[in-house]
């Protein structure tokens, strides 16, 4: 595991080289991507479009593929896109009837900062009538679910945790608490028939993000990257979307193959392998926004969580959602990294792409 701390510099140039993804061998025809219009759904689509042989690819969402991102090789008008919502049972089971595929992933989940109910509906109910839809389908034989390791985060630092961290008492907020929830589902849904696992990346960020860059470039362009919270002493865990893309088709891989009980009804850890000062790479981002002048005001922990429960308050007296929080605060505080070795050993994972070119790529794609 090798520990970053160092601001690169943000003028290198690397190219995000579709052939890196390649796996020889699938073990599968069809695969449906639910939730493939999304982020993270984008460079799934990528990903399984550099296997080979290479497999058909649909996709199950709400919404058609946007413009994706200048890196992205895959042909859009090969990709077949259904609209279907996800909580209702018989729109599911159409277009599996319709697509007879061997694999389905479920990477469909709505952003951070968003009501408790949106979260219940797709990452657990939806999850729940995916599965049943699976289960009584003859021609579906993996289930990939992109969970998140934030289902083991309370708030507490984690300091190379790994699969054993049980899940907290109280989850951190509504999104973690229904991602825990559909995890469990998908892995207690694991029979002979449906082969599942479960994926928790930590901290997706990319080409076609709209959380973590946009947000840190927005904060340089405010100059308010002169004011850290906390003493940046906390390592954190980030990992490119083209290596949790690659972890899923691992993990399909794996459940198609011949010692698919090896990896079954298991949760994984996926990151970089690289964690990293948090403010630390703020700055690199921050950079890239022209802007490299150190944190001239440094907030401690305590009074910064204090001030966010304060801004919370203040804006719910007066009817605004508040975007500096005590959750964003303990975010940028707390060690957050996590032992990956299950993943390396079981599912061959290793990171195709290290921290240093995945920034890279992501700013010249931005």
């Amino acid at each position: 595991m090798s520990i970053t701390s160092r601001v690169w510099s943000v003028n290198r140039e690397y190219k995000h080289d579709a052939q890196q993804f390649v796996i020889m061998g699938c073990e599968f025809k069809r695969v449906v991507l639910v939730g493939g219009s999304g982020f993270l759904g984008l460079h799934l689509i990528e990903a399984f479009w550099n296997l080979e042989p290479r497999p058909e690819i649909h996709v199950i969402d709400i919404r058609e593929l946007p413009d994706i991102p200048k890196c992205l090789t895959f042909d859009k008008s090969a990709i077949t896109v259904h609209n279907a919502n996800i909580t209702v049972k018989h729109e599911i089971t159409a277009v599996l009837d319709n697509v007879q595929p061997e694999v389905v992933v479920h990477s469909a989940s709505p952003i951070h900062g968003l009501g408790p109910q949106v979260y219940h509906q797709v990452n657990v109910v939806g999850t729940q009538k995916l599965l049943e839809a699976c289960t009584e389908h003859k021609s579906v034989k993996a289930f990939v679910y992109t969970s998140s390791s934030g289902v083991v985060f309370c708030g507490d630092d984690l300091y190379g945790v790994n699969e054993e961290m049980p899940f907290p008492a109280k989850a951190m907020d509504a999104y973690n608490e229904t991602k825990q929830l559909g995890e469990e589902i998908v892995l207690k849904s694991n029979c002979p028939d449906l082969k599942t696992i479960a994926l928790r990346p930590a901290g997706i960020f990319g080409p076609g993000d709209r959380q973590m860059i946009p947000n840190l470039k927005l904060v340089a362009q405010r100059n308010q990257h002169r004011v850290q919270l906390g003493a940046n002493n906390n390592l954190f865990d980030v990992t490119y979307v083209g290596n949790v893309a690659h972890s899923h088709v691992l993990g399909a891989n794996a459940l198609c193959g011949p010692e698919a009980d090896k990896v079954a009804g298991q949760a994984f850890f996926i990151t970089n392998d690289e964690p990293i000062f948090f403010w630390s790479f703020a700055r690199v981002i921050y950079a890239s926004e022209g802007k490299y002048d150190m944190p001239k005001i440094v907030i401690p922990l305590k009074l910064a969580v204090g001030l966010g429960y304060l801004s919370q308050w203040v804006c719910k007296l007066i009817g605004k959602d508040p975007s500096f929080t005590a959750f964003r605060v303990r975010t940028a505080c707390a060690t957050r990294y996590y032992d990956i070795t299950k993943a390396k050993t079981l599912l061959n994972y290793k990171p195709k792409w290290t921290l240093e070119e995945a920034v890279a790529v992501t700013l010249a794609n931005e």
